[in-house]
């Protein structure tokens, strides 16, 4: 059995005394896409921040099947990890060339000077942003901006991507464009972890995906087999009234 890119055992964590993570365990392998899906204050968000190493937890998360002792975000970045937040987090006084070389900086500090070729990889992924490369990033549609925060974190070559909510906040028509681009995202091998409200669009691309509820695994599975689920049918995918 291959090592997976990402395992995290027993995951807690907490907001002083309240615990917002319970004993999470999940996997990711290479090449896969595994969603996380649940309503709002799950604890999805937390689930990836703590992964990257920007919240304080308890459990194991093992990285390239190295466990992560004392989590540097810095040190996961170097080794491939990513995360595009939910707030995108651009630099809008920036352009959008300027934003996406700043992606690459890590693989620049250590001696890679390729950033003109992962460039070019970019806008074949999104040929808007080669169009707008000129453009503040601050002037970007919604759609622009995310493609935008994407590119930036594949200019770091990852070997996981972590996406937050991708979809929120766009238009269906840019949702459906957003996520025919992550699908296919897979065929260059990079695994991703897509956290995601949207849970019909999310497991029509997904592998494999886990339900959170209330900060615990409620439900995990074949994305396929999760999608006929008559309980994530019935909470997520807004058909209840419809299967009798």
């Amino acid at each position: 059995m291959t090592t997976p890119i990402l395992q995290v055992n027993e995951l807690c964590v907490s907001y002083g005394k309240v615990e917002a993570l319970h004993h999470i365990n999940l996997k990711v392998e290479a090449g896969k896409i595994v969603t996380v899906i649940g309503p709002n204050g799950a604890g999805k968000t937390t689930l990836l921040s703590a992964i990257m190493g920007l919240l304080p937890s308890k459990g194991e998360i093992a990285f390239q099947g190295e466990v992560q002792r004392d989590i540097e975000v810095e040190h996961l970045v170097a080794m491939g990890m990513t995360l595009v937040p939910e707030k995108r987090e651009l630099f809008g006084e920036m352009s959008v060339e300027d934003n996406l070389l700043l992606g690459a900086f890590m693989r620049y500090r250590a001696g890679d000077r390729d950033q003109g070729k992962t460039m070019d990889q970019v806008f074949g992924t999104f040929p808007r942003l080669r169009e707008r490369r000129a453009q503040l990033a601050g002037t970007l549609s919604g759609g622009e901006r995310q493609m935008l925060a994407v590119g930036r974190a594949l200019m770091a070559k990852p070997k996981l991507l972590m996406l937050d909510e991708p979809s929120l906040g766009l238009a269906p028509l840019i949702v459906r464009e957003i996520f025919h681009i992550i699908a296919e995202l897979k065929q260059t091998g990079v695994a991703i972890l897509l956290v995601e409200q949207n849970a019909r669009a999310a497991l029509q691309i997904a592998d494999y995906g886990y339900v959170l509820e209330t900060g615990s695994i409620a439900l995990e599975g074949e994305s396929r087999a999760l999608a006929d689920d008559p309980r994530v049918v019935e909470t997520y995918l807004g058909l209840g009234g419809k299967k009798q």
